[in-house]
């Protein structure tokens, strides 16, 4: 009964986030066929895509709070209820600031599942079991990003874009009858919610993510973003000031000084940089430059997920069982191989593209699930929610960034020359993280990577040893 209902738990937390994650990336290739019925041209597009990425990476740091406070399964359920309502809100849109209203509340909904989902991975399992189920979290996870644009893509072409978000009923419905099956956990801390820190995080990366987003558009010397800019820096030193003060702090004090919780997720903000500005190069390389077909450019991604789904698990057991170091070293390095094969086309975008792809799709699966154990057992099991969400916010929002300056970094044009100093730009940052993570990352912290004595429960698992439950 005890590996049913791990294997359970699993699958519902990969669910859950794998609904959030894409539905990151899913509308990419929707966005003409929205704008060309609800009108409002490129600035209803951008906050199609925005607004789901705002209000993600404004609220999660307080729905991590919240979930460690009520109880990671009940909060996960809400952003189930959130998410769906959301959808169906987002497929019925009658005009463009209600699909951006209902992508707001999709991001709200987004916010409550994943780091829910993660801290009830990191609080059931222990030692290698713990590394893989997160592998198999992050498998899925990484999956759903990048598969995200060519799933659109076909359904629009075949049904319309409002399928695009009509289709999250049925996966969101399977969810919702699995997690009735689970036991509800205890409450993982009392004292209540810290609103005065969730109000300045929430305004503080907001109006930071504002700004950043917004740029593109009006540039960083309009008003409005100078002020986003202000207010943001403002509500998160004030954050900083309140959560020393506070009685029950919603950033917990002390969470910071475990090593591989701050070298991880300085980590995190190379890795993550890296990742998501490649990722939009490549998308934008294979149809402006190569000339492929939105389906055309999807299907040379594939080797990425592809890779990630086989190979990911197998690493994150690895890590718990030899420590995440070499693997956070190593990992980033192969990434960055691909990126600098890559920066030599030019000819043949397919023959000369894929070969970096697939070094690209190892070197994550090789990085990303160890990254990710390490920097969850790095904290306590009370803190799981809290601990993900932050690291789920600084890789949001060091992908934002990134992206923000992909035009200055191209050259304003994603000609071969543009995507070569892309590409070259994208390896540095995979190299720093790999720097990072060798140079920082302790493989010898008493108990973090070994099941307790006495927890170990039968699970049949063939592919690893059996979980290891807190």
């Amino acid at each position: 009964m005890a590996a049913r209902d791990d294997r359970l738990l699993v699958a519902v937390a990969v669910l859950a986030s794998f609904i959030a994650f894409l539905d990151g990336s899913v509308v990419n290739l929707a966005l003409p066929a929205i704008a060309a019925e609800l009108g409002g041209g490129l600035a209803t597009q951008q906050w199609v895509l925005d607004g789901y990425l705002l209000t993600l990476g404004a609220l999660i740091l307080v729905a991590g709070a919240i979930s460690d406070t009520f109880g990671r399964l009940a909060v996960l359920r809400v952003g189930l209820a959130v998410f769906g309502l959301a959808s169906l809100l987002c497929a019925v849109a009658p005009n463009g600031p209600t699909l951006i209203a209902a992508r707001c509340l999709q991001g709200l909904g987004a916010a409550f599942l994943v780091p829910s989902s993660l801290a009830m991975l990191n609080a059931r399992f222990a030692g290698p079991a713990q590394s893989r189920a997160i592998g198999i979290w992050t498998a899925w996870t990484g999956t759903a990003f990048v598969i995200g644009p060519l799933l659109g893509g076909m359904l629009v072409e075949a049904f319309g874009w409002r399928w695009v978000f009509a289709v999250n009923v049925v996966p969101l419905a399977v969810t919702v009858a699995l997690s009735g099956k689970l036991a509800d956990g205890p409450v993982a801390r009392g004292g209540g919610v810290d609103v005065v820190g969730a109000a300045l995080t929430a305004f503080g990366l907001g109006s930071t993510v504002f700004a950043v987003i917004e740029q593109q558009r009006m540039g960083w010397t309009n008003p409005a973003i100078l002020a986003g800019l202000i207010v943001g820096v403002v509500c998160l030193v004030a954050f900083g000031w309140w959560e020393r003060r506070a009685t029950a702090p919603m950033l917990p004090a002390g969470i910071f000084a475990a090593r591989n919780f701050a070298i991880g997720n300085l980590a995190t903000v190379f890795l993550y940089a890296g990742v998501s500005l490649g990722q939009v190069l490549i998308a934008l390389f294979l149809q402006e430059t190569g000339r492929l077909s939105p389906a055309q450019a999807g299907l040379a991604t594939l080797p990425v997920p592809v890779l990630s789904l086989l190979l990911a698990a197998r690493f994150g057991e690895l890590a718990g069982r030899h420590g995440p170091r070499r693997f956070m070293a190593v990992g980033p390095l192969i990434a960055a191989a691909g990126f600098v094969l890559m920066a030599l086309t030019t000819g043949n975008v397919w023959l000369q593209t894929l070969p970096g792809m697939v070094l690209f799709g190892i070197g994550l699966a090789v990085t990303v699930s160890p990254l990710t154990a390490a920097i969850l057992a790095a904290v306590d099991p009370a803190q799981s929610g809290i601990g993900s969400a932050i690291n789920n916010a600084v890789a949001r929002i060091s992908g934002l960034v990134a992206i923000a300056f992909a035009a200055v970094i191209v050259g304003g044009a994603m000609d071969f020359d543009g995507f070569r100093r892309g590409a070259i730009v994208t390896a540095v940052l995979l190299v720093i993280a790999a720097a990072v993570s060798a140079a920082g990352i302790d493989n010898h912290v008493p108990g973090l990577f070994a099941p307790p004595q006495g927890a170990v429960a039968a699970c049949g698992d063939r592919d690893g040893p059996p979980p290891a439950t807190r």
